[in-house]
């Protein structure tokens, strides 16, 4: 144990603190054992070897006892426990070192199960990772109606649940739903699930609210013991086979193969089926061991940092006291984009939200649609009936822009075209304040030459949303060469209320996200362009295990959209960001992509890139990319648009579903060997700041 303990040498060491608690009814004693680091809940528990080592002296104790009916396990106030200390797992040296950490965690866990009294779980709080998991081996489990997080994060770092919960979880709930808190939620943008999904699900037996949970969980608790509660779990009947070979389907859909971290764990899942409880853990450690030796872990946890702390604390944000208050907003344009600006600035803002458009018909169509998304959250129990009135009667129409006088910030969601916009912001300068707050939802046209006519353009800031707008976390936040502080601390006082991760970017051409895409999407089509297959140069890096084939990502944007950038790229930096004549010919058929309804290759679409004569193979195609890509990167940090490569990171994980399991754009490239000189310092993606 001596090697482990030193790579967790700064471990902040979860307490197991025991008291008797006497249950009601006369069902006899409890030793409740109370996980406890000693800090508020803003650092959650969590088990390294020091934590393990005194867990396991507390039921050391417990079981050496003969007059006790039960044990139980909580959290203190607001958390159970979030899982393993990742900062000493990122020091693992060798594959003996993570085999301790697998088989030191089992070790201790399982001995809940395994006492000669029942043992009971009352998750209080979040519950992730090794926190489900220590739950999951008591006999019984009670949750909190309130608990915000119940998750199995794991595959979503580069790891498995590696202490238990790929083997308990399935023989719970059944393989499908145990897939789905184990593989498919992580692999959905880390999706967390609450207290009151998890009981629905069958992780938990009972189901008490906050205010008097312990109190109603050790009552019930009492009950069972003295048989008059009955815990029922129905038998797992489903076709336990199937079950796995679609969510494998599924993941060679979404990954294809790039991270191995999903496949191990429905490998285990599998063998959940039959195996043994030492056979399951056994293998548990085993793919534990050879995932915490592996790139994936440390490009996860790289990634994971980024968007935990980096996301919170913008590089180069101004003061936050320096913020206006906004308390009324005004939207510019009312189709769909900025019909979902409109949804999102009411539900998270709570201020009055109008909309201006050039005709009654755009106008009633943008409101409606708000209104009818509204009506989809009440449906679906997001709000309540009264939530749903006043979020629908903050949001407004109006033909005119003197409906914005008494804004605070006015947002356009226009044309893509740099007269429009500025009409549109001479109009509105002329009804609004002086300190109103001018933002502009552009995607890649300059911010500066935008405000140049301007009386007050040190109010003008990009605000670029992604689409959509309500599920894409990242904001970028422009600073145009006029915008002043004031400004720039009220888009990110806003953009913070919006519950998005803002970056602040240089007003540059396509600015991060954008710029890095066309780039990309540029070299796919040119060598498309020159003759290589489309098919081919399609899946040239699906090795990569992107979000979307490049073509894939074009019928998303939409072909006029993604030529109208690249046209402004060219104008920028003509040496570097081409304009195909061929997507010049598929905007001007109107096809919306090169894809058929059915997903299948449209033959009129790919018969438009036809003619070229110097063909690439998919290596090729693929080196040609990533060349590409780090070349820009390395300019545009030489250019300042952001303030360093973990910014540019973060903005392509957020706005681009950059995978996780690469880490950042940056690391990846160094590690390839793209990337001439570095964009990291030695040692930033292998361990988390």
């Amino acid at each position: 144990m001596s090697n482990i303990n030193d790579l967790f040498a700064g471990e902040v060491v979860t307490k197991a603190l025991v008291r008797d608690v006497e249950l009601p009814h006369g069902a006899g004693t409890m030793a409740l054992i109370t996980l406890d680091n000693g800090f508020d809940h803003t650092k959650p528990n969590t088990f390294g070897p020091g934590g393990l080592t005194l867990l396991n002296e507390a039921i050391d104790a417990i079981a050496a006892r003969t007059d006790l009916a039960a044990v139980g396990v909580t959290g203190k106030p607001f958390i159970f426990a979030v899982g393993a200390d990742l900062k000493g797992a990122a020091l693992v040296r060798t594959r003996e070192e993570a085999l301790q950490i697998g088989r030191l965690g089992h070790e201790v866990f399982r001995r809940l199960g395994e006492l000669d009294v029942p043992s009971f779980a009352f998750v209080n709080g979040a519950a992730m990772g090794g926190g489900l998991e220590i739950a999951l081996h008591c006999t019984y489990r009670t949750i909190s109606s309130g608990v915000p997080a119940v998750a199995l994060p794991e595959c979503f770092l580069g790891l498995v649940p590696g202490w238990g919960g790929t083997q308990l979880l399935p023989r719970l709930i059944g393989p499908a739903k145990a897939i789905k808190l184990i593989v498919e939620n992580p692999l959905s943008q880390n999706r967390m699930i609450k207290g009151r999904d998890a009981f629905a699900l069958g992780v938990a037996d009972a189901m008490f609210e906050p205010a008097d949970f312990l109190e109603e969980s050790l009552r019930w608790a009492a009950q069972v013991l003295g048989g008059s509660v009955t815990v029922e779990r129905p038998a797992i009947e489903e076709d336990w086979d199937k079950a796995v070979a679609d969510a494998r389907f599924l993941v060679d859909m979404k990954l294809r193969g790039a991270a191995p971290a999903p496949y191990r764990a429905l490998d285990l899942i599998a063998s959940a089926k039959d195996a043994s409880r030492d056979a399951g853990f056994a293998a548990e450690d085993e793919a534990l061991a050879d995932l915490l030796m592996g790139d994936e872990l440390r490009a996860g946890l790289y990634a994971f940092d980024l968007v935990q702390r980096r996301a919170k604390r913008p590089a180069g944000a101004p003061d936050k006291a320096l913020a206006r208050k906004v308390t009324k907003v005004g939207v510019v344009g009312a189709g769909l984009m900025a019909s979902q600006m409109a949804l999102l600035f009411a539900r998270r803002l709570e201020v009055p939200v109008v909309l201006t458009d050039l005709d009654q018909a755009r106008l009633d169509k943008g409101v409606g649609y708000v209104h009818a998304e509204v009506d989809k959250l009440l449906s679906k129990g997001r709000v309540s009936q009264d939530h749903a009135n006043r979020l629908k009667a903050l949001v407004t129409g109006s033909l005119t822009k003197d409906a914005f006088a008494d804004a605070d910030f006015v947002i356009e969601a226009v044309f893509e075209d740099m007269g429009v916009k500025k009409k549109v912001f001479a109009e509105v300068e002329e009804h609004v304040s002086a300190e109103c707050v001018l933002a502009t939802n552009t995607s890649s046209l300059s911010l500066s030459e935008m405000g140049s006519e301007l009386r007050h353009p040190e109010r003008l800031v990009g605000f670029h949303f992604f689409n959509p707008v309500a599920v894409m976390p990242l904001l970028e936040i422009i600073k145009g060469d006029s915008t002043d502080d004031a400004t720039l601390a009220t888009a990110f006082s806003v953009g913070r209320s919006l519950k998005k991760s803002a970056v602040l970017v240089k007003d540059a051409p396509a600015f991060v996200v954008n710029r890095l895409l066309t780039r990309f999407m540029g070299e796919v089509i040119a060598a498309v362009d020159e003759g290589t297959p489309l098919e081919l140069a399609e899946h040239s890096l699906d090795d990569l295990g992107l979000p979307m084939s490049p073509f894939a990502l074009l019928q998303l944007v939409g072909p006029a959209v993604g030529h109208h950038v690249s046209e402004t790229l060219h104008a920028a930096f003509p040496s570097r960001f081409g304009v195909s004549e061929n997507m010049a010919k598929l905007v001007a058929s109107g096809k919306p992509g090169v894809y058929a309804p059915d997903f299948s290759l449209d033959p009129e679409a790919v018969a438009l890139f036809a003619g070229g004569e110097r063909p690439s193979t998919a290596e090729q195609v693929r080196e040609r990319v990533l060349r590409a890509l780090a070349e820009e990167i390395r300019i545009m940090l030489d250019e300042g648009v952001v303030a360093a490569a973990q910014d540019i990171d973060l903005c392509m994980i957020l706005g681009a579903g950059w995978p996780f399991h690469l880490g950042g754009v940056t690391p990846y490239l160094d590690r390839a060997g793209f990337a001439q000189p570095r964009f990291l310092e030695p040692g930033v993606a292998s361990v988390p700041a």
